[in-house]
């Protein structure tokens, strides 16, 4: 019966954004970007920046993702995380009403709902590997084919077939602003700058555009490549080092989750006072309680440090 109830109720939901030809994605989306930037007192706006008043939870967390999809060029997904963080959201909660217990409700649909957002956080660290990656072969090329000819448009857009997105990507609107709208090169390394967030890079780039100046500079352009490869393999250091608490924390969450079924076979009376009495609820829901805000802090605490050369 109870799972009738709910089709029903999420039945009525689906029908009520098709009848007013509501996009359920665009919604949600605009509620999550609503809890960024709600509206703020002065008085609120000078407790936060002198942080005499933190923001809250979610808020921060949003705020966090943002922050990464925006670096990460992933901004066009925010709408669609949001999405599946509301279903896990209803999830959670439907899971905790089919078990009979009431106590894992908010538990199970708060940790639930923050999911997507620690999985972003989580991968950030490997898709920006990914770029550094990238962006390490690309100026290579380009900084060897410059040596040679010292004209970057022509550097870069010899090499524009051997490089992979999003890499690619700014290089090629790069070579198009100089050559179809504004030829000025300066103004063009200024603004490719911005779209690829790292450091390295943005060295490499004041480095070029002192180069437009002098070309004898040309030579610090070889030593600026080099620290990516540095960077690269203290980073895979580090984060090997951050990898170990987080197996620990799954491990020992896998072990606790798991002894409940096994408690089914080993014990069944045991099994019943802890699934169907209320002190036996009640302890399920604080072991949910620690195991997620335990994931919170274990993400928090091993998040990836960049290392700076």
């Amino acid at each position: 019966m109870t799972t009738l109830k709910i089709m029903a109720c999420f039945g009525l939901i689906f029908g009520l954004f098709s009848l007013f030809r509501i996009k359920l994605e665009d919604f949600i989306g605009g509620v999550f970007e609503g809890l960024i930037s709600s509206p703020k007192g002065i008085r609120e706006e000078i407790l936060e920046q002198t942080k005499e008043k933190k923001k809250s939870f979610l808020k921060r967390g949003l705020e966090e993702t943002v922050e990464i999809l925006t670096d990460t060029g992933r901004m066009d997904s925010f709408p669609l995380l949001c999405t599946v963080s509301f279903f896990l959201f209803a999830a959670g909660a439907v899971i905790a009403i089919l078990l009979g217990n009431y106590f894992l409700i908010p538990v199970f649909a708060i940790g639930f709902t923050f999911i997507p957002f620690w999985y972003v956080k989580l991968t950030a660290s490997h898709y920006k590997k990914t770029i550094s990656a990238e962006l390490e072969t690309a100026l290579s090329i380009i900084t060897t084919a410059y040596l040679r000819n010292e004209d970057i448009i022509t550097s870069v857009e010899e090499n524009l077939p051997h490089l992979n997105p999003p890499v690619k990507n700014a290089f090629a609107d790069f070579v198009t602003r100089v050559k179809v709208i504004n030829p000025n090169v300066d103004e063009g390394l200024e603004e490719l700058k911005g779209k690829i967030k790292n450091d390295v890079f943005a060295e490499w780039v004041d480095a070029m555009k002192a180069c437009q100046y002098d070309r004898s500079l040309k030579s610090t352009l070889v030593p600026i490549v080099a620290k990516l490869s540095d960077t690269r393999i203290v980073n895979s250091e580090l984060e090997y080092m951050l990898k170990e608490p987080r197996k620990e924390f799954l491990t020992m969450a896998v072990l606790v989750v798991a002894n409940i079924p096994l408690l089914y076979f080993l014990n069944h009376e045991w099994y019943n006072t802890l699934m169907h009495t209320i002190p036996g609820q009640i302890m399920l829901a604080i072991c949910g309680t620690v195991i997620f805000v335990s994931a919170a802090f274990v993400i928090k605490l091993t998040k990836p440090i960049e290392y700076k050369n």
